[in-house]
């Protein structure tokens, strides 16, 4: 089955926020993306010029149409649009059909514009849905404005501190749960883009796809993580304030637990004359070190291909397949009698790889890479 994802959220005229941020994530994560328009604005990359609220009667409508026909396995809650509306949606996720979904709550009060979206009344309501939702994404003034982690965690619900708000070049994000405090972090560096329209709803809405496809919650945290920064690299740079992300490019990026077949090395004897080759034929650069007899190509349709000068003598060609569970995949393989030459291991290019060949000797390189296979800090511009 496909996953089904509730959406209830505002429209975002200017497609970088709000439903239109969720359904591209949804969409590219695989799962069916369905929604409950809780309000319309008109808005750009650099304000929301106006918010016209849905009737809460229609907002309820709407999720009964869905639920009724199609079926929900995961909700993802963003601008909620008004007390009431918050009220009663938290009355009807309550209601049997929709009892089982898991719920993600992002508690949307001010656009990356600085333009509010919830007022004080709306912010108090909250707290009916922060009792049925699984887990709560709020960035730091949100946290703030609903009390603090220990306010939150007194639902029952799970917490991602998100710590884009933060200061520093490293942006930690913490899981916490109800009475055991602290249980995951990630780190990553800073992206440095004014491009980061709909951070908050990608990544709840990615989440959310991740638990209707029967993931965990830290996997499918680490996951629409890695979704977030993939789309914050690919940003189109739309508008002249705070653009939206680019999560049509995310693509062929070893976020599955199936394998991807999305990269393979080959041996060359002169370096510059194949790099020349390969840009002839239309690929982009995207790695170039010659000390190492090394670059890298990116495709139209994001695969990658590398050459490597001198690589002959060593075997030849390598074949790369990722995946996004690469110890359990590997842990699965052993158990079932495949002979790795090197079990999973973090490699200084940022790759985990354990490597294996084939019958016929042929190399292969199972491996997770996320950002760092299109983009590793040192990608060509």
């Amino acid at each position: 089955m496909t996953a089904r994802v509730l959406i209830v959220a505002g429209s975002d005229s200017g497609g970088g926020a709000g439903t239109q941020a969720d359904i591209k994530a949804v969409t590219m994560l695989g799962g069916h993306a369905m929604t409950a328009i809780t309000a319309i604005t008109a808005q750009n990359t650099l304000s929301v010029q106006g918010v016209h609220p849905v009737p809460t009667d229609m907002v309820l409508a709407q999720i009964d149409s869905v639920a009724s026909d199609i079926g929900v396995d995961a909700i993802k809650i963003g601008m909620i649009g008004s007390a009431e509306t918050a009220a009663a949606v938290a009355d009807r996720l309550a209601q049997p059909d929709l009892a089982q979904a898991a719920l993600v709550f992002d508690p949307v009060m001010i656009a990356s514009s600085g333009s509010v979206l919830a007022d004080a009344a709306t912010i108090a309501a909250f707290k009916a849905l922060l009792d049925r939702a699984m887990v709560a994404t709020p960035n730091l003034p949100e946290l703030e404005a609903l009390g603090g982690e220990e306010a939150v965690l007194a639902h029952g619900c799970s917490l991602l501190v998100k710590g884009g708000h933060a200061e520093g070049e490293t942006v930690t994000d913490r899981l916490l749960e109800t009475g055991e405090g602290e249980v995951a972090r990630w780190e990553a560096p800073r992206i440095d883009t004014p491009h980061s329209h709909g951070t908050g709803c990608t990544l709840a809405s990615a989440i959310a796809t991740g638990l209707a496809q029967g993931m965990p919650l830290e996997p499918a945290i680490a996951r629409a993580r890695d979704f977030v920064r993939l789309s914050l690299h690919g940003a189109p740079g739309l508008g002249a304030g705070h653009g939206p992300m680019g999560q049509q490019y995310v693509r062929n990026d070893g976020l599955f637990t199936g394998p991807a077949l999305n990269q393979i090395t080959l041996p060359a004897t002169d370096y510059a004359v194949s790099v020349a080759f390969y840009k002839q034929l239309g690929l982009t650069q995207i790695v170039d070190s010659p000390d190492n007899g090394y670059a890298r190509f990116e495709a139209a349709n994001g695969v990658t291909l590398s050459i490597h000068a001198g690589d002959g003598a060593a075997g030849g060609a390598t074949t790369y397949l990722e995946s996004g569970a690469l110890d359990a995949w590997v842990a699965y393989l052993a158990r079932r009698g495949v002979r790795f030459d090197q079990m999973p291991k973090d490699e200084a290019w940022g790759w985990r790889e354990a490597r294996l060949a084939d019958p016929a000797g042929n190399r292969l390189c199972l491996y997770q890479a996320a950002e760092y296979r299109r983009y590793p800090p040192w990608r060509i511009s």
